[in-house]
This record gives C-alpha cells, structure tokens and sequence, in this order.
C-alpha cells in the first residue's frame, strides 16, 4: 500500500477530523501511487492516521476516506452502498418532508469531493475530484441499489475539477432524465432546472431558513389602521378586520407583508413568504432564466396575483430604491403635500418594505477576495435595510466561506452604523440538517443566516 508520510511541524487538523492533506504538510510520498490511488497516511513516527485518495495535481493532495485501513479494491459498489445507507438514514431522521434534500454532502458524509442531490426520483450528482471519478461506476450501481431512482444526471460541469486535472463535463449516467424536475420542499411545488440550474439545479441548504421567515409575513395590517372588531355578519357576531372608515375589509391578506426578495435564483424565499400570508413580494434577480424559474414555481403554488418580478441588478435596484425615497423625504421636508406621480423619482425608485431578503451568492470565493467581499455585503445590507419600514427585518444571508461569522457581523454593524439604523438580531442559523457539518472542518461552515429587526436611530 502507498503511504504518506507528514511533516513533523504540521498542525494536527486530521487528529481532528479534518479530511484535508495538503501538499506543503506532507514530507514524503511512498509507493509510487499514481494520481486517484489510495494511499496510507502516516504521522512523522510513521503511525497510521487515516486513508485517502491521492493526487499530486491539487493542492489538497490527500483526500481521506477512511480512518482504518482501506485498500482501492475495498471502495467498491459494496463500499459506497453502506455510506448511501447511512446518509439515507440520516436524512430519513431528520427531513420531514422526504422526497428533496442533498443526500451525499461530500467531506460531512465521508464521501470527500461526492455531491449527491435527490429530487424525488431523480438524483442529481458531482464527481468533484480525481479519486471519486474513478469511483463512478460503483458510485453508480450503489445509488441504483440503494435508491432506485428512475434517473441519474450528472452535474460535474464546475471548474473545481480542473484543479483535480478534470475536465467539466454533465449528462444522463442511467435512466430517464428529464430536464425538469418538480418536488415537494416545505409544503411548496418547485420546478427544478437539473441540466441548466445553478449547481445541481436548486439548493437545499436554506429549507430550514426559509420556514424561519413565517413569524416575519403576518401582524402588519396595524400600519394601515386595521383592526380586528366583532361585526354582525350573516345573523351572527364575527370577529373581522375593519379599517378606519369602519368599512370590512375583504382582501385575504390586508396582515401580510410587504416583501422584497433580492437574489431570488429559483423564487424559494418568495414562495415560503406568499405561503406564510405575505400581501404583496417583489422578487428579483439578474438572470431572465431565473426570474422564469421564480415565474413558475410562483404559478405552480397559485401566487401569481401577489408576486411581481424584476430582471435587474440588485445592488443597481436597491440604490434606485433609497435615492427615491430620499428624494421624497426632501420633498416632504420643504412642505410639498403631495408627490406628482406623474414625475419619474430617482430612476421609478422609492419603494420600501416591511421585509427584506438578501441571499446572494458566494461574494468571496477566495481568501483574496474577501476585502472586496466586504465591500459587496456592506453595499446591498446599507441599501437593503434602509428599504425596511420602521419596526420591519432584514433577512439577510452569505455563503462565503471565507466570510467568516464574527466579520459577516461586523460588515453588517458598520452598515447599520453608516444607515443610522439599530438592528436587533432575531435569528441565526447555519445550513439544514441535510447538510451535517464535522467538528473541526471549518469549510462546512460556510452559510450564515440572520434576521434583524430594524430601527432607526431618530425614532
């Protein structure tokens, strides 16, 4: 068996439970593995560690499948159909709503640089390394008879694999594959892209977030003088909404809230907060194929008469946004009554809203990136909660690894701060439970996700 041999000086992430070698941690190579063989790794005293798969190509040159001994023979169809069952159960424990999660979620599942995704019968999967390719096969054959999906696509069309020596590349492994897929996530309809959809066509890592925003789409019919009052109605004494004029009112949603939903990808934010009783949602995104993503699943769950959508530049939309109400708040002040209408304000700017939601994409993809990362976050967070009504939240979210949670905080305070706002944090949370984190991994603890009351300071 090939063997590595580490550096006497190197920290002890593996005793850790880090699967991660890299190449400056290791002081010798033994063997002659060739790249996606496995290989032993052995402490400076030559005491076993662990196995990995090995590649010399990458900077993380060891992978680590196994803290016991393992040879390449072992990884079989037999080897990969005991881990799918174990990540079955795990899922199984704790996805109530059963037939959509990450079913493999690669260095979490002892399965490094393995993503599998399963919409309903359909599995979505990436081969993100050397040593899982070579795997596929089995890796095939084992989700067939674990699972018994009625297709696997796969999805390794992502520029990770070429830092493995890897070409992209994505297609139909067994079965039928259509290209659209429609499950059931949180009581809601979603229509997956699974061949042209970011990554494998949806994520699944913000369920749990977005159930969190229920408590957020309810209790705002107080703003236009609604009141909940006993009237006679039909012979009888009912308890119903009545506005100021003593007038019933008969919209559905005269508590919901308004809501903006920035970065909108597939519309899953908009579609919890029309489920939760929002009045009206603005959803938004760069990409027309996304917004006709968002369009649909908003038809699929019957929303479509409190949805609006907008193909635009978030940070572009929210600074229209605040400079429209700013320019209204200056007319205001110089005694103008009313605002004409008739005369554009900063660009059609000037909305607010009881909610906003702020789930971008990976800002800093590098360490290297994360001052301008900064820079992006504290942009759309100034902008986003200045749009908030008095007393309404800031639902915001960063995927940036390298975005660590004590400066995610901080860029988010040093915007309050330049808004002249006060916010109260509500929530935090991580990733679902479908996408386990190991003690020790830092890397798996890339999502963050806050909801903030927002105030402001002259109030």
């Amino acid at each position: 068996m090939p063997s590595v041999t580490l550096e006497r000086s190197r920290k002890k992430r593996l005793e850790h439970a880090h699967p991660w070698i890299f190449n400056n941690e290791i002081a010798s190579v033994d063997g002659n593995p060739e790249p996606g063989d496995l290989v032993n790794v052995l402490n400076h005293q030559g005491r076993y560690l662990a196995t990995g798969y090995y590649n010399p190509a990458s900077q993380i040159t060891v992978r680590v499948v196994s803290y016991q001994p393992l040879d390449f023979a072992q990884m079989d169809t037999a080897f990969f159909t005991a881990r799918f069952q174990d990540c079955l159960r795990h899922r199984e424990r704790f996805i109530q709503d059963g037939e959509a999660y990450r079913l493999v979620y690669g260095e979490a599942d002892f399965l490094p640089g393995l993503i599998v995704d399963r919409f309903g019968s359909i599995l979505v999967v990436q081969l993100l390394t050397l040593g899982m390719d070579r795997c596929r096969e089995a890796i095939v054959q084992a989700l067939i008879e674990v699972m018994q999906p009625e297709g696997i696509y796969e999805r390794s069309d992502v520029s990770i694999r070429e830092l493995e020596g890897l070409e992209q590349t994505k297609g139909p492994l067994y079965g039928e594959c259509p290209r659209h897929v429609t499950v059931t996530e949180n009581g809601l309809l979603i229509k997956v892209d699974i061949v042209e959809g970011q990554k494998t066509g949806y994520f699944f890592d913000q369920r749990e977030n977005r159930a969190a925003i229920e408590p957020l789409m309810k209790g705002w019919g107080y703003k236009s003088g609604i009141r909940l009052e006993q009237v006679e109605q039909d012979g009888s004494e009912q308890w119903l909404p009545v506005n100021k004029s003593g007038k019933v009112v008969t919209f559905p949603y005269w508590d919901g809230a308004t809501v903006l939903e920035c970065f909108s990808h597939t519309g899953s934010f908009t579609l919890n907060a029309c489920k939760y009783g929002a009045k009206k949602v603005t959803c938004l995104d760069i990409s027309e194929h996304a917004i006709e993503s968002a369009r649909t699943n908003v038809e699929l769950n019957g929303f479509t008469d409190r949805v609006e959508f907008v193909v635009a530049d978030a940070f572009q939309y929210l600074r229209e946004q605040v400079k429209g109400l700013e320019d209204r708040n200056v007319r205001a002040r110089a005694g103008e009554q009313k605002v004409d209408t008739s005369k554009a304000i900063a660009a059609g700017g000037g909305k607010s809203f009881d909610v906003v939601i702020l789930d971008p994409p990976a800002f800093a993809k590098t360490k290297s990136a994360v001052k301008g990362a900064c820079r992006g976050y504290k942009d759309i967070n100034l902008h986003g909660m200045k749009l908030v009504n008095e007393g309404g939240y800031l639902v915001t979210a960063s995927c940036s690894y390298h975005m660590r949670p004590d400066l995610f905080l901080e860029t988010i305070a040093d915007a309050a701060e330049d808004a002249g706002k006060v916010l109260r944090l509500i929530e935090w949370k991580a990733a679902g439970k479908d996408h386990p984190q190991i003690l020790g991994v830092d890397e798996g603890h890339y999502l963050k996700f806050a909801i903030f009351e927002v105030r402001s300071k002259t109030k």
